[in-house]
């Protein structure tokens, strides 16, 4: 971890194409020396695809050897920042006038402070006893352990060799004990040179890292403080140290515990180890990173120096105890407050963004299924804050909005604003308080993105910001408890270090959600429904025919109206308030009034009409609220691409589908059929009797019912059958007798007494 940061997140600032051939190799050299693998630096490469070839890192990785002046994750740094990174932190920054003092996080140890520790090396030892008590703090007994006890001179110096790896701890203990003296079973070595051993469990097989089977332990060790400082430094820090061996030389070995799950893991927790270590002033040899790593072995002497264990067992218990005591040690929480003291001058609340629904610097989850036009609803949401008009019913307060758009193109995005403006009838007064930052193909998870998106909206005065939707960026199990809180805790930081609201959106989870309250519909942990200071959640509204037949009927008339209103003056005189409403009366009017060829237009303008009825969904609207009273369901058509009040009340009386066996499902599926039925019925029914209407000439059953392809006494019946559910008919039409004794057909509402 250079200068404290990760250089493989560094490495994704760097663009390798615009390196030349110096600057590639000092790139890999730096992840070298910093203790990153040879893949890291060919996934990164391989960016370049016009200079990439498959295999040439890993040659070329061999032959870094080392120099007296290495390259370091420093060079990377620097490379970024010249390519236009920007990092979030820095190690030193300069204060504005409103600038708080805050010590630096991570810091426990006053170095100018520290006193040092003195370790007196042990006047009489076992050996044996040194390397068991060892073996049986750091390893199981069926764990393969490594260690190396011949070695080579160069430069000076002397180096290990690979060392074996064939026996367990269990079987080095067992013999150990029943040797004379420590070389009896780990053999002879250089008591120049001294004894290493792993730190990690292996797989028998060999000592490379993807040799390694647990990765239990990182190494710390520093040779430029005094011993006894670095003795105290340990200690002061509360490192979760299995074993602390000294090594002979001027230098102890810590083995910390990391337990961590994976190599992955343990890259993350040694780079948090070493640099909590490095801000404390215990600068490590970063060459330790490798959990292969040797480190000496007690019970060996070097150089007339005893190796032998300081101590066992010290700092915290285990990694986790330990993380968390070193992140709750510089907090910066407020303190704690005395009621009285605000009792007669209590703070303002915050100003509502959405009215008595959400106010400002809070959060708001908007749940529903797929196909509900969530984005659409967040779209529209943008554009009602931008304007300060109203959503959904709700106003909502005017300011900057930041849509965070995670899952749609850029093209595709930019659109959809401009449809949903065009839509909504509302003219772009106030663009500039719509920004937009398209993230499709380039999220991370949230606490990687939090502290990316502070930085960019710092300045930017946003009283509000969109993230849609958040399972692009869901960090861990959205099904675990503290998980999911740690996640949901990424959205308070954004709130808290900008001062405005965050609104997101989830999925449902799977099957049906009609029995089921507003807030357990969320996919996941119910952490999300708990979490947000609102929760609008939308479920669908299943739509009867008759209520669809209804619809088909209202937006033909208002077709009619419309299409009469453009090219008929004075039309209204001619139709009753009660014909505006009655489909058949409508076209029979228009048929009579317009020209063949307008009438032909209409009819266009009607059928589209009438399919957009059958496009649109209904939906309704229920919350759960932290701050507000809770507020009557709201019902909307969402009619593509933005959804619509319910103002006429049509969609109040449906019922979301609950849980119903499936007989009761298909009994329904059959009645809907058999109304589907019905209502074409009646449809051909007025088309025809319009037709023969318009001609000026009685209605005769006879012509009608050969129009309709049925019999007059199966016709004259459905005028009178309620119990063939033919009451729409009836409600509208009557049979009589004409003077020449047949049958016909006439309208109620122009009958006249016989």
């Amino acid at each position: 971890m250079a200068e404290g940061y990760d250089l493989l997140e560094v490495l994704q600032h760097i663009d390798p194409s615009r390196l030349d051939y110096q600057g590639w190799v000092s790139v890999g050299m730096a992840l070298k020396e910093e203790g990153y693998s040879a893949s890291d630096w060919e996934i990164w490469s391989s960016r370049d695809a016009g200079r990439y070839h498959s295999g040439e890192c890993l040659h070329k990785w061999k032959s870094f050897a080392g120099a007296a002046s290495p390259v370091t994750g420093g060079t990377v740094v620097q490379m970024a920042k010249e390519q236009g990174w920007s990092p979030e932190r820095e190690a030193g920054y300069e204060l504005d006038w409103d600038g708080i003092i805050k010590r630096d996080a991570g810091m426990v140890v006053d170095k100018n402070w520290i006193e040092a520790r003195e370790i007196t090396a042990p006047d009489a030892w076992d050996p044996r006893e040194q390397l068991i008590t060892y073996l049986e703090t750091l390893f199981d007994s069926t764990d393969c352990v490594g260690y190396v006890t011949h070695s080579f001179e160069k430069d000076g110096k002397h180096m290990p060799t690979k060392g074996l790896c064939d026996r367990t701890a269990g079987k080095l203990i067992q013999e150990l004990h029943k040797a004379k003296e420590i070389q009896d079973v780990v053999g002879d070595y250089n008591p120049e040179a001294g004894a290493w051993i792993r730190i990690n469990p292996l797989d028998g097989k060999d000592v490379k890292t993807d040799n390694v089977t647990e990765f239990r332990y990182a190494l710390v060790e520093s040779d430029v403080m005094e011993i006894e400082k670095q003795n105290a430094v340990i200690r002061e820090l509360e490192l979760p140290v299995a074993c602390l061996v000294h090594s002979g030389g001027k230098s102890l070995h810590a083995v910390v515990r990391v337990d961590a799950a994976d190599y992955k893991e343990y890259r993350k927790r040694v780079d948090y180890l070493y640099h909590i270590c490095d801000k404390n002033g215990l600068k490590i040899d970063t060459q330790n990173r490798n959990p292969s790593r040797l480190s000496r072995m007690p019970g060996i002497v070097r150089n007339g120096n005893k190796q032998f264990i300081v101590d066992t067992n010290i700092g915290k218990a285990s990694w986790n105890e330990w993380y968390e005591w070193i992140e709750s040690i510089n907090d910066d929480l407020p303190e704690p407050e005395s009621l009285i003291d605000v009792w007669e001058d209590m703070p303002e609340l915050s100003p509502p963004l959405i009215g008595s629904v959400l106010r400002q610097g809070h959060k708001m989850l908007i749940a529903g299924p797929s196909k509900a036009g969530k984005s659409f609803a967040l779209i529209e949401l943008c554009c009602a804050i931008a304007e300060g008009r109203s959503w959904l019913g709700w106003q909502c307060s005017k300011g900057r909005i930041m849509y965070v758009n995670l899952e749609l193109d850029r093209a595709s995005c930019l659109h959809r604003f401009k449809d949903v403006y065009k839509a909504l009838g509302w003219h772009p007064d106030n663009l500039k308080n719509i920004d937009i930052w398209n993230l499709r193909g380039k999220s991370i998870p949230m606490d990687k993105l939090a502290p990316k998106l502070i930085r960019r909206a710092v300045k930017k005065d946003y009283i509000a910001i969109i993230i849609d939707p958040i399972y692009k960026v869901i960090t861990g199990d959205e099904n675990s408890a503290d998980q999911m809180a740690n996640f949901c805790n990424q959205f308070d930081k954004v709130c808290t270090e900008l001062n405005c609201a965050v609104i997101y959106c989830h999925h449902h989870s799977k099957g049906s959600q009609g029995g089921k309250r507003s807030m357990d519909r969320a996919s996941g942990s119910g952490v999300f429904a708990r979490d947000p200071d609102a929760l609008l959640d939308l479920i669908e509204l299943d739509l009867t025919e008759e209520l669809l037949k209804q619809q088909e009927d209202k937006a033909a008339c208002d077709a009619c109206i419309a299409f009469l209103n453009k090219n008929c003056g004075g039309w209204e005189d001619e139709v009753s308030q009660d014909d505006m409403c009655s489909r058949a009366q409508m076209k029979a009017y228009c048929k009579k009034k317009l020209s063949p060829e307008q009438y032909s237009t209409l009819g266009a303008v009607i059928d589209a009409a009438e399919k957009k009825v059958r496009e649109q969904t209904a939906w309704r609207i229920e919350g759960t609220l932290r701050e507000f009273p809770k507020f009557a369901p709201v019902n909307l058509w969402f009619d593509y691409p933005v959804h619509r009040q319910d103002n006429a009340g049509v969609l109040s009386d449906i019922q979301p589908e609950a849980e119903r066996p499936a007989w009761q499902k298909a009994a329904e599926n059959r009645k809907k059929q058999a109304a589907g039925s019905r209502l074409k019925k009646r449809n051909e029914f007025e088309i025809e009797f319009s037709n023969i209407e318009m001609e000026g000439r009685d209605v005769s059953a006879q012509e009608l019912a050969g129009k309709l392809g049925t019999n007059p006494k199966e016709l004259l019946a459905w005028l009178g059958d309620t119990k063939r559910q033919k009451k729409e008919l009836k409600n509208d039409f009557e049979k009589y007798t004409g003077e020449n004794g047949k049958s016909y057909i006439r309208r109620k509402d122009k009958s006249a007494h016989d």
